[in-house]
């Protein structure tokens, strides 16, 4: 029988396992966790959340919702999983992240066509093909023996995490339920701020200590949608209120304010009981943290179950590598998927597993590979990693400049929402074409 390995139980991996098994593939999968640890990882299960339970919104209207819609209708494996771990989250996919890795663990575990190797990965000598899905948190061993075989420089930016609160701990007599413009209904949290206490906030942000950088860290790129907060905060006092804690359409219904400033916090379980701050990802000491947080209106008593850290995540610089099939362009045996390549976010990473999986797939089998169209959100996010006129290459996530353009009149193109739906009802048909191809 026909096996491929599968290098990595992330999301990607466990899509791209999933995938292959269901076109009867032997899949060897292999997962360093819980022998080797990543620092950020908390479990030894299959596809874990890390940095946040939210996976975007699932509007067509929106780039993230549509790259949703496209992979459910491409056979996406761990879409119907994420759809049955969903938490209340407004017009957001949010998950219990327990419940979620849980149920891929089982998955793959119960699929007769996957052998599950707990063991790290230290070098490229396996029986071809390869899909390399190792993650933004690839060991350092592993990291050395794929620089060695690209023969190209990695580039390195840090993601951080935010922290969670358990809810009985929270003070309602300040907080309140609501979602921005009551859209969803009141599935957030929310912790009003006055002037005076959110500059008290902001004082305490800028003046609290970091974890100190190692060496060869100090060079570090952030991402631009996932800054730390002390790192937002230090673009000026402003900055926050008109990001993460913007409170525009959030009005306390017991008093009829909109307040200077609003902490929200989103459903981080299926019981509703720990809730994580959003936007919050920092990389303060952790004693810095507890302050920081308890001078929140309504978290004064706060219990923090898992504070803020910040990690270094790898990416390829897919743009010198790969091709839009997700191949690398040294050697076709050998496939990357996920974060590593650059895709960023964990409805990116699932889709690029879901791509390296059924390309894999039609590789062995001797059929030719899919190049999905930039008229889709998966296509065009392939084709910017692997296109390789970036200077100055970064990761990226589902947005909508990165699309083909389409055609339409003046009138429509001011029209955002018109020019949305326009530019869904295009990628829908395109990957209902695409999914006839690939049955």
């Amino acid at each position: 029988m026909k096996k491929v390995t599968v290098i990595g139980a992330g999301l990607a991996g466990s899509e791209a396992a999933l995938q292959l098994a269901k076109r009867n593939i032997c899949v060897d999968l292999y997962e360093m966790r819980p022998n080797v640890e990543t620092g950020a990882h908390k479990t030894g299960k299959f596809a874990e959340f890390v940095c946040s339970n939210s996976l975007g919104s699932y509007d067509l209207t929106n780039a993230s919702g549509l790259l949703k819609h496209e992979m459910e209708i491409l056979g996406s494996e761990l879409m119907p999983l994420i759809m049955d771990s969903q938490v209340p989250a407004g017009g957001a996919i949010a998950i219990d992240r327990e419940l979620f890795s849980s149920l891929v663990t089982k998955k793959i575990l119960d699929n007769p066509n996957i052998n599950v190797i707990r063991k790290e990965v230290t070098d490229l000598n396996f029986e071809m093909p390869v899909i390399i899905a190792s993650g933004p948190l690839t060991s350092e061993l592993l990291s050395k023996k794929i620089q060695e075989f690209l023969g190209e420089q990695y580039l390195f930016f840090f993601d951080a995490i935010a922290p969670i609160v358990e809810k009985n701990s929270i003070n309602f007599d300040k907080a309140f339920y609501l979602n921005r413009y009551n859209k969803g209904g009141k599935d957030y949290i929310n912790c009003p701020m006055n002037k005076e206490e959110y500059e008290n906030f902001y004082n305490i942000l800028i003046n609290s200590p970091k974890i100190e950088l190692k060496t060869f860290e100090k060079n570090a790129k952030f991402f631009e949608s996932c800054l730390p907060i002390e790192v937002l905060a230090s673009r000026g006092i402003d900055t926050l209120r008109f990001g993460p804690m913007k409170p525009v359409g959030l009005v306390d219904e017991r008093t009829g304010i909109e307040n200077y400033a609003v902490v929200q916090l989103r459903q981080d379980n299926k019981a509703a009981e720990l809730y994580n701050l959003v936007g919050f990802q920092t990389n303060l000491k952790w004693g810095a943290q507890k302050e920081l947080l308890h001078s929140i209106p309504g978290l004064e008593n706060a219990n923090i179950v898992r504070y803020g850290v910040m990690h270094r995540n790898t990416f390829i610089n897919s743009p010198k590598v790969l091709y839009a099939t997700l191949q690398s362009r040294k050697n076709p045996d050998i496939f990357f998927a996920g974060q590593i390549t650059g895709t960023e976010g964990y409805t990116e990473s699932i889709a690029s597993g879901l791509l390296s999986g059924i390309n894999a797939g039609r590789y062995i089998n001797n059929e030719n590979l899919i190049e999905i169209p930039s008229e889709t959100v998966l296509g065009a996010l392939t084709h910017y990693i692997s296109y390789d006129g970036h200077t100055s290459f970064q990761p990226v996530n589902s947005n909508w400049g990165i699309l083909d353009e389409i055609e339409m009149d003046r009138k429509t193109r001011k029209n955002k929402k018109l020019k949305n739906e326009m530019l869904s009802k295009r990628a829908i048909e395109t990957t209902a074409i695409l999914k006839t191809m690939i049955s």
